[in-house]
């Protein structure tokens, strides 16, 4: 900073200004300033600063997937809202290969400078009601389940799916079938959740539920089954691209999507994938939940408090397009002949 100071002409103190971004410094002062660091190499020492000031400005992120399409779009509203309060991001990967609990995640970010964490949860984890935050290291969860011991911030799962059961039911079908995500998945259990309450509040049947992997393949291979019941006309499956993969099944194996059957997907991910794409689906608004939960950890990083044992929920939105319908006036009696598809 001396050296900086002396090639600028400043003071150090100047120099400190330019380099915490302050808005006390002259645009031509900081220009020179700004020259001499690039000239000399100097680069802010951030350890030095976090003893000075007590906070390293940076939040640490962990995912345990880095390749879900929402992880990444949670990820990147984070990465904004930091960037939008002068925040940089570290981010750890916690894969199949490591114990997958809390306290692992913590103890890794622990040894990096950073000022709080963000855990990006999506699936089951073995001390997730055990687990105890430490107190110098402020954690926000992305999860389903409400903690009582951090704050916890998701997408409405379980009320995404009664709304689309709601949705489907308004159309006038009789029921719904639904493909669900892998059991490991706390988002694939409330969706399933919710969609088996809402129909059984109604006294509807409940039809046998489809399992699959979250890809378009497993939703494949469920439509071709959907295809061969009769009374199957509308079907709920638990992401877009298993939902994609449904309605493929079902045109390969002879129904029409949406005259026989309607399909609705979960989370908008296939925009910009899929030409064309006309699958009515239920938006998850990850970058919101990624800039609330960057600001939920800024605010305790800053000394102020947030409640813990409440979980906030962000609301999701019905994307309306094509692929859902009013089921056929004449129900397709067993053993008829596929309908062609058009």
């Amino acid at each position: 900073m001396q050296d900086v100071a002396r090639e600028a002409g400043v003071s150090p103190q100047t120099v400190s200004r330019v380099a915490n971004g302050s808005d006390a410094v002259r645009p031509e002062t900081r220009r020179r300033v700004q020259e001499a660091m690039e000239k000399l190499g100097y680069r802010p020492n951030y350890a030095a600063r976090a003893l000075k000031h007590g906070r390293f400005r940076d939040v640490g992120v962990v995912l345990f997937n880095m390749t879900n399409f929402g992880n990444i779009r949670i990820l990147n509203g984070i990465c904004a809202a930091a960037n939008d309060n002068g925040y940089a991001i570290t981010t750890l990967t916690i894969g199949q290969g490591r114990e997958r609990t809390l306290s692992e995640a913590v103890n890794r970010m622990k040894q990096l400078p950073v000022d709080g964490m963000i855990v990006v949860l999506e699936q089951r984890i073995a001390d997730f009601h055990d687990f105890q935050p430490p107190k110098d290291l402020p954690v926000v969860l992305i999860t389903e389940a409400a903690a009582d011991h951090c704050p916890t911030i998701d997408a409405d799962q379980y009320g995404c799916s009664t709304a689309i059961v709601d949705y489907l039911l308004s159309k006038g079908h009789k029921t719904v079938y639904h493909i669900a995500g892998p059991s490991s998945s706390r988002a694939a259990e409330s969706r399933a959740r919710g969609w088996r309450d809402a129909l059984s509040q109604l006294g509807l049947r409940i039809p046998p539920t489809y399992v699959g992997d979250w890809e378009a393949d497993s939703g494949y291979q469920a439509g071709l089954s959907l295809a061969r019941d009769p009374e199957c006309t509308a079907v709920y499956a638990a992401n877009d691209q298993m939902a994609y993969g449904a309605i493929m099944g079902l045109r390969a194996a002879g129904r029409r999507v949406p005259q026989d059957v309607s399909v609705i997907g979960v989370d908008n991910s296939l925009v910009g994938m899929v030409p064309r794409l006309d699958l009515t689906t239920m938006r998850m608004k990850f970058d919101t939940i990624g800039h609330e939960a960057f600001s939920m950890v800024m605010r305790q990083c800053e000394g102020d408090r947030v409640p813990v044992g409440v979980k906030t929920v962000i609301p999701c939105e019905l994307v309306e397009r094509g692929s859902v319908a009013e089921p056929p006036q004449v129900a397709i009696l067993s053993g008829a002949q596929p309908i062609p598809s058009s």
